[in-house]
């Protein structure tokens, strides 16, 4: 079947009225970011803050309306953006998804939850997120790996994985990457589509990524968090049962600032640290071989040991962990006994020992 056009999806929304009951929604300029992939339609709705819960029939009216084109699913999310000069209303925190018995509910089939988190961008957190995914699934452990970072996708090119994932009605399949399963907003758009959304889109696209893709049974999965603490790290922390969570900051101050409220985010919503890992921990030469601290060294380690949490390891700052990334082979997979390889896989074994002190419940490793 063919594409539908956003041309066309705006075309089925001007048959919607606005609040006014007078003109369409399309024409009023509520209509923003209207993205159409794969059979499947998102947008956003922009209503007035204090009129959104009223509004949510208005909603449900434009997802019905673009359901009658040729397409697999549509999302619309209402977003609200305040007036200059009004008082923005006290942020809520997001209510939790409950099981029926009372705590976060879980993903069917998923074991262990992880997040890798940092307080800032910049800091190597994807390069780390795959390579330790990649490290664990090397154990014999079934392993997926979730790129959260909606703005900043970069889990296709670090895994070299360029098709896109089918559906099967509203539920994604995940795509392989060196034996790991994997889901990006990198598959469904393209790598130069900037993602102009506002938060409750990030949220609802998380969601989506998170509990409705048929991840199937696994021991861990890792997710790639966005950086910061804001509405994205702080809904993944409040609905999703995470198991822990590892903080990647590189050795120098500033960085260090900010990988302290990374940590101390989850630890106000009661998810168990990991440890700190210290990215670019040094520099090593690669034709002289020589060492220089160009971000300093040892800083996450002293900053653990402060905060009284485990630290994981050093990666070092080197020509192949870069080059291996872009090229979409990491290093635990191009030279899986080579030295950074090494590093990786003994910051997953600390992880799984962590994981096993925090829960009580190590995946079984299973060696074939």
């Amino acid at each position: 079947m063919s594409e539908v056009t956003s041309k066309e999806v705006l075309a089925q929304l001007s048959k919607v009225k606005g609040p006014d009951l007078k003109s369409d929604i399309v024409s009023l300029g509520m209509v923003e970011n209207v993205l159409v992939n794969d059979g499947k339609v998102i947008f956003s709705i922009n209503v007035p803050a204090e009129r959104a819960q009223e509004l949510e029939p208005l909603r449900e009216a434009a997802e019905k309306a673009v359901s009658q084109l040729n397409i697999e699913k549509v999302t619309a999310v209402l977003t609200a953006e305040r007036k200059p000069g009004s008082q923005a209303p006290a942020p809520k925190p997001a209510a939790p998804q409950q099981h029926a018995g009372g705590g976060k509910a879980g993903v069917p089939g998923i074991k262990n939850i992880i997040a890798v988190a940092s307080g800032k961008g910049g800091v190597g957190k994807s390069t780390t997120s795959v390579n330790l995914a990649l490290a664990l699934a090397s154990t014999g452990l079934k392993v997926g790996l979730l790129d959260a970072d909606i703005y900043g996708p970069s889990m296709p090119r670090m895994l070299g994985i360029t098709d896109k994932p089918t559906a099967q009605g509203k539920i994604l399949s995940p795509l392989e990457g060196y034996g790991i399963k994997v889901m990006s907003m990198g598959f469904l758009v393209e790598e130069e589509t900037p993602m102009i959304w506002r938060g409750p889109m990030v949220i609802s696209a998380l969601t989506q990524m998170l509990r409705e893709v048929a991840w199937g049974e696994l021991d861990l999965l890792i997710v790639d968090m966005p950086p910061g603490t804001g509405d994205a790290q702080l809904t993944m922390s409040q609905q999703v049962p995470l198991a822990g969570a590892v903080i990647v900051s590189t050795p120098q101050d500033i960085a260090l600032i900010d990988a302290r409220k990374g940590l101390n985010m989850f630890r106000k919503v009661e998810v168990p640290i990991l440890g700190l890992i210290e990215n670019m921990s040094t520099f090593i030469c690669p034709k002289c071989g020589e060492q220089s601290d160009i971000f300093g060294h040892g800083g996450a380690r002293s900053e653990a040991e402060r905060l009284g949490v485990p630290f994981l390891g050093e990666i070092p700052l080197h020509m192949d962990i870069r080059t291996n990334s872009d090229g979409g082979t990491p290093v635990t997979v191009s030279n899986p006994e080579g030295p950074h390889a090494l590093i990786y896989k003994q910051i997953a074994n600390e992880v799984l020992a962590r994981l096993d002190a925090e829960t009580g419940s190590r995946p079984q490793i299973v060696f074939e």
